[in-house]
């Protein structure tokens, strides 16, 4: 990902003004360490660039909690402030290639815009963790009428299928740069034909991880269309038994489910291609819709009211995480903004889907730099409980 490696400067240079195309809205200085965040917008988006620092040489780059899906916007800020502020580079990683097919923002969509999206299509179908995007360009080639939403967490896989997209001129596909997890629970009820899991890690030694869960079926189950079908694609063993342990689980009191056994497909990724030379098995389970769901309403306010920066907040900040009955939060790390505001970096939510996120404080209001959280009911439970430890 796009980084530079400059000599030290002092920082007290950079200012809240244009540089270039790149505006800087604040620098916060962790509390823990020599480390600053620079806030910037760039094309109105609004994310953080990290200072991180050793003796020698620093490295200015991304932070990964905030960073655009187009990494030449982030390019584009580390370039104009290293211009704009004249730092020495040592090293540099952040050319820009104009002759790039650029990834189209049309078919790009940010979790946000699920709340209140219009879907042009009568037939919708999910895949997650698309990797190379075989598969769903496929999908999206063959079956023109139907939209397509593709859900991939990795960055670089996200935007090579967008440039795909754009090459082969489909019409039909959303690519989300996002944890599959939490969008699912964006989804309306009963609107989706097929819902595709190929392929997943199999997180053996960290089974909370898994896309598969009770949860995960549970949402998989409401946004389905009665009939409609989860598919999972798997070469791991120990994988397609625990998904079946999942799918027939004693907290699922009615389901269908179909296994079979080295299927093949119309299309096969280079992944799939790779295990089928060694003569690996591929097991598929579908686990079909049996009824329709009652409608999901996503009517969550994530604003903090009057909570504004009191110093009183910085002693009542813990550290450790705080467990509660289906959620949790942790304040992961605290940056001073001047004497005036902080940056508040924190996980919360969901045990297997937790997020990630800032919050900004200063003495005229707060919000989520960035983004507001998913809208779910824990998210919103757990925003509830954040605001209790702010109000001082």
């Amino acid at each position: 990902m796009p980084h530079i490696t400059v000599k030290p400067f002092n920082t007290a240079s950079i200012k809240k003004e244009k540089y270039n195309a790149t505006e800087v809205l604040f620098l916060a200085k962790d509390s823990f360490s020599e480390d600053e965040l620079i806030g910037v917008v760039h094309k109105s988006e609004e994310f953080l660039l990290h200072i991180k620092k050793n003796e020698e040489s620093w490295l200015l780059k991304y932070d990964k909690v905030t960073r655009p899906l187009k990494v030449n916007i982030v390019k584009q800020a580390i370039t104009d402030l290293s211009k704009g502020l004249k730092l020495e580079e040592l090293q540099s990683n952040v050319a820009i290639h104009p002759t790039k097919v650029v990834a189209s923002s049309q078919y790009e969509k940010n979790i946000e815009d699920f709340v209140n999206i219009e879907y042009p299509f009568d037939s919708v179908s999910i895949e997650v963790g698309f990797g190379s995007g075989k598969h769903l360009l496929y999908q999206a080639e063959k079956n023109p009428n139907r939209l397509f939403i593709g859900i991939e967490i990795h960055t670089p896989s996200a935007m090579q299928v967008l440039k795909q997209i754009e090459l082969k001129g489909l019409s039909n596909i959303w690519v989300v740069n996002y944890d599959a997890r939490l969008l699912l629970e964006m989804i309306p009820s009963n609107l989706c034909h097929q819902i595709f899991v190929h392929f997943p890690v199999p997180w053996d030694k960290k089974p909370q991880r898994r896309v598969i869960s009770p949860s995960f079926l549970e949402e998989s189950m409401r946004v389905l269309k009665k009939d409609g079908r989860l598919e999972l694609r798997t070469d791991s063993y120990n994988y397609f038994w625990y998904s079946l342990n999942t799918f027939l689980g004693d907290g699922v009191s009615k389901t269908s489910v179909e296994v079979r056994k080295n299927e093949a497909l119309e299309v096969t990724s280079k992944y799939e291609a790779r295990w089928l030379k060694q003569e690996k098995d591929i097991y598929d389970v579908y686990v079909s819709s049996l009824e329709e769901s009652e409608p999901r309403v996503l009517d969550f306010d994530f604003s903090f009211k009057d909570i504004v920066y009191k110093k009183e907040i910085l002693d009542k900040i813990s550290y450790k995480p705080k467990l509660f009955k289906g959620f949790f939060i942790h304040f992961e790390r605290l940056f001073k903004i001047a004497d005036e505001a902080i940056l508040i970096k924190l996980a919360f939510g969901s045990f297997d889907r937790p997020e990630h996120k800032y919050i900004y404080l200063d003495k005229t209001k707060a919000y989520y730099f960035h983004a507001n959280p998913v809208k779910t009911v824990t998210n919103y439970k757990t925003h509830l409980k954040i605001m209790e430890y702010l109000n001082v």
